[in-house]
């Protein structure tokens, strides 16, 4: 094996790859806008269609569709010609890919597809194919050449067939004013749903301690409350139960290089006043991140009057999955 040959040409089919993409920029016109324009406003669904490498493309971009808001699902032309054609209505649109704009069970379905009244898009590289003569719309997928060296396989027209359906599966996405919250709804499971979903009420009932001192109470105390609710920190209030400060083990530790007597001081004496607290129907994310630029372990959770009702500890968006 000569390694500097494989890396060579591995680095020849990147480029090769990169160049198609770029030449899918031609692609952006006044057509691709209206298609952005038919697919928002479809009523029914996506129907994505394809076969072999176009297939699997046509499947990754119906997914990338249902994922962003725009309902999408795969149709298989094989299967669609012995009976799964009843899953298009004429409120759909099919948008079918086909490199060559020829492929035999592509085509065979596109009368049906007519007859039945939904809209056909052809993603294709050649544009006076038969898929792109008898489609409603077509984008021009066509490249200078493939990374196969053989210039068989598939390769750099698939690769820029994918760019061009993202992006127009983000162009929808902007269009529509999807958000994080609305990717989340689709993407429950996993990590990816917890950043989006989970909210700091949901993370501070892992631990429901909320532990608080008086402000004149002493520090002893203080301390014995931290080490019931097995937290790090304490919230101190004030007469009215408002929350003034936090006393931390680094505002103990800090504190007793000065003070000897330091379990005769008050909480007042002890704690950092002011300290920066979150709402319970904050997203965790948010806590997160005041608790990385803050650089603290602990929390404060607060209502709507300043008191405190819970704090969320690191350890606990640690274990809800937050990161």
């Amino acid at each position: 094996m000569d390694a500097e040959k494989i890396k060579a040409q591995a680095r020849k089919v990147l480029n090769i790859e990169i160049d198609a993409i770029k030449e899918m920029s031609d692609s952006i016109n006044g057509t691709f806008v209206k298609l952005v324009e038919i697919l928002l406003n479809c009523s029914g669904r996506v129907v994505m269609t394809g076969m072999g490498k176009s297939g699997l493309i046509a499947k990754k971009l119906a997914a990338t569709l249902s994922s962003t808001g725009t309902p999408s699902f795969f149709l298989h032309p094989g299967e669609a010609i012995h009976g799964d054609l009843g899953m298009v209505t004429e409120k759909d649109v099919v948008i079918a890919l086909s490199n060559s704009g020829e492929t035999e069970e592509v085509i065979r379905i596109m009368p049906v597809i007519k007859r039945i009244g939904a809209k056909m898009i052809a993603l294709t590289g050649d544009v006076n194919s038969t898929l792109a003569q008898n489609a409603d719309y077509f984008l021009d997928t066509s490249i200078e050449k493939e990374a196969c060296p053989l210039g068989l396989a598939p390769t750099a027209s698939t690769t820029a067939t994918l760019a061009l359906g993202d992006a127009l599966a983000v162009a929808l996405l902007e269009t529509r004013g999807f958000k994080p919250e609305d990717f989340a709804l689709y993407h429950p499971g996993g990590s990816l749903g917890k950043k989006l979903l989970l909210k700091v009420e949901d993370v501070m009932n892992l631990r429901e301690r909320n532990p608080v001192i008086s402000r004149d109470k002493p520090l002893k105390e203080a301390l014995l409350t931290m080490t019931a609710t097995q937290m790090g920190s304490a919230n101190v209030v004030d007469k009215d139960g408002k929350l003034i400060g936090i006393i931390t083990d680094g505002d103990v530790r800090r504190k007793l290089e000065k003070s000897p007597d330091l379990v005769e001081l008050s909480a007042s004496e002890v704690m950092t006043p002011n300290p920066v607290a979150i709402t319970a129907d904050k997203m965790a994310t948010e806590a997160v991140k005041i608790m990385q630029d803050k650089e603290i372990n602990d929390l404060p959770v607060v209502n709507e009057d300043k008191e405190p009702i819970a704090m969320v500890n690191f350890q606990d968006l640690l274990k809800a999955g937050v990161f």
